[in-house]
């Protein structure tokens, strides 16, 4: 008989959200009763309702899924490489994060946490992921060096920790860490050939500018990085980054000959103390 409960409370709970109540009554024979709505006489029963579970029904690739109900979720925080698909090439390691990925994901139910933008331009749902082994997702492929950090304002849950797990992950040389495909490029190296996809570039910031939007650090006549003033507040005062040699990550905007990249979150600046990830056309 106590299995029986424990199974029909299991099933109420499945469900509902963290806010939903279970109800207890016994009727007129005796027998004990149990639902979601409240009954003349019934008590709440004190449980902690859980998380709603879901399965995953298929892995794009190593950053976006769709759950058996038909919703794309796309994780928050991160960016694995891209792997072939329509529009898209192939990029190192992309295989790899989906192979992980799928794996991670086999035989188990996930739940869903989101930020504050619950769905992006293309309507997936933006979410952290958990098993109901208490893995996080986005989480563990920082850690195995399978994605790079990517916060997008406001949604900063996390990126405490996955700026964290990524600086471990990158001195370990794991993963995208490791490729040379994702070798730091210096500045003044940039040329068409490198326009698309994610990148590391390497250089000396040698000014400022300011417009109604943005706020520019100036590396050279051909390239530079662009911070909206919307997210000012989340960085250092932006000058202090003149005559300072620091690394970008980032996706590459081309305008003709010139080069730019949006910066949203300091996590994508990363101060180099070392002479010698620089070349000598960098410190010119």
């Amino acid at each position: 008989m106590r299995k029986t409960i424990i199974f029909l409370i299991t099933t109420l709970l499945l469900p509902i959200t963290a806010t939903a109540e279970i109800f207890q009554w016994r009727d007129s024979q005796g027998g004990q009763h149990f639902s979601d709505r409240a009954e003349a006489g019934a008590e709440i029963i004190a449980i902690d309702p859980g998380y709603s579970f879901h399965i995953v029904k298929y892995v794009y690739d190593g950053d976006t899924v769709q759950l058996s109900d038909g919703r794309k979720i796309r994780l928050l925080g991160i960016n694995t490489p891209e792997i072939e698909g329509r529009n898209k090439t192939a990029e190192a390691g992309g295989i790899e994060a989906k192979r992980w990925l799928t794996e991670a994901l086999r035989n188990v139910r996930v739940r869903l946490v989101t930020d504050s933008e619950k769905k992006d331009k293309f309507g997936r749902t933006l979410a952290h992921v958990f098993t109901d082994q208490k893995r996080h997702v986005n989480l563990e492929l920082v850690k195995a060096g399978l994605a790079a950090v990517n916060i997008y304002p406001p949604n900063l849950l996390y990126a405490d920790a996955l700026v964290a797990a990524q600086n471990d992950a990158e001195a370990a040389s794991l993963g995208i860490w490791g490729r040379t495909d994702y070798a730091p490029l210096s500045a003044g190296q940039i040329s068409s050939h490198h326009h698309k996809g994610w990148r590391r570039i390497t250089g000396q910031v040698k000014g400022l500018r300011n417009t109604r939007k943005f706020v520019y650090l100036k590396f050279n006549p051909q390239f530079d990085i662009r911070v909206e003033r919307s997210n000012l507040k989340l960085f250092p005062d932006l000058n202090d980054y003149i005559g300072q040699k620091i690394e970008v990550r980032g996706w590459l905007n081309r305008t003709k000959k010139h080069f730019s990249m949006l910066i949203r979150h300091p996590s994508a600046i990363k101060a180099l103390t070392d002479s010698k990830n620089l070349t000598d056309s960098e410190t010119k």
